[in-house]
């Protein structure tokens, strides 16, 4: 039923229960998974989105971040983000489940919904991360965009409370 399931990750500890919930279904449908990661300052611990030349736009953030310190900063986001998929990857595979990763920068909603389109996927896993009211309102929710915009199927996989 679902050949191809894109698992959208982060760092985060809601990350086991989506992974755990794919590969379960991935398992069951002896399907291919690709795990993606969106850099983006949406992330919780997540560097600064804009490099210092354009802090003073951002003041409360922070005017001490150097260019070579936003730049230290994101390469170690990036390679945490790398290291988080590879060991998803190795742990399907450990289990005879094919998969793939993939990590770019951008919009977590619209590059979820976007990657799916192009890779073609069957199904979409991701987690929530529980916003409500004003905070959803102004800060978004990724999994409320992926449900109303996907090319595919959708499984949102709710955190233990």
């Amino acid at each position: 039923m679902f050949q191809k399931i894109l698992v959208a990750i982060d760092i985060s500890p809601m990350a086991e229960q989506v992974f755990a919930k794919a590969i379960n279904i991935a398992q069951t449908n002896s399907s291919l998974l690709m795990f993606l990661h969106i850099l983006s300052d949406e992330e919780e611990n997540s560097p600064l989105a804009v490099p210092p030349g354009l802090i003073s736009m951002y003041p409360a953030k922070g005017n001490d971040l150097t260019l070579e310190t936003w730049r230290k900063q994101w390469e170690e986001f990036q390679a945490q983000g790398i290291e988080m998929l590879k060991s998803y990857v190795e742990k399907a595979k450990d289990i005879n489940i094919y998969a793939q990763y993939k990590q770019s920068i951008g919009k977590p909603s619209r590059s979820i919904c976007d990657f799916a389109e192009e890779w073609d996927a069957d199904l979409i896993v991701l987690g929530r991360r529980g916003r409500t009211g004003i905070s959803e309102m102004f800060l978004g929710s990724v999994s409320n965009y992926v449900l109303h915009h996907a090319p595919c199927s959708v499984l949102i996989v709710q955190g233990d409370s």
